[in-house]
């Protein structure tokens, strides 16, 4: 399979970072997660959203989301739904920046 290459605009915002989430609850965040990632990937501005398992760890989940701008990114943010996924999370490292 080939990839089209992703547009670079001379700014994009990179989040990453890793949630811990309650023992046994890592499931029910992940299926939680989809349908933001679903609504990011069609949000302008967004090249790339993910919430993934980690690996190695059962209760941490990884971030990524790669935007076109600061702007797109929050005018998402202010848009998201709350969907009760924060009571699940016991700390969170995720940072953003600017390249």
């Amino acid at each position: 399979m080939t990839r089209q290459p992703i547009y670079h605009p001379a700014m994009t915002i990179i989040v990453a970072g890793q949630i811990e989430v309650k023992p046994g609850q890592r499931q029910r965040f992940l299926d939680g997660s989809a349908d933001a990632m679903r609504l990011a990937r069609t949000t302008n501005g967004c090249e790339d959203f993910v919430v993934a398992a980690d690996p190695l760890d059962a209760n941490r989940v990884n971030i990524f989301e790669l935007w076109r701008s600061r702007k797109a990114l929050h005018d998402f943010r202010g848009a998201g739904p709350d969907d009760g996924l924060a009571e699940l999370i016991v700390a969170a490292r995720v940072n953003e920046y600017e390249v």
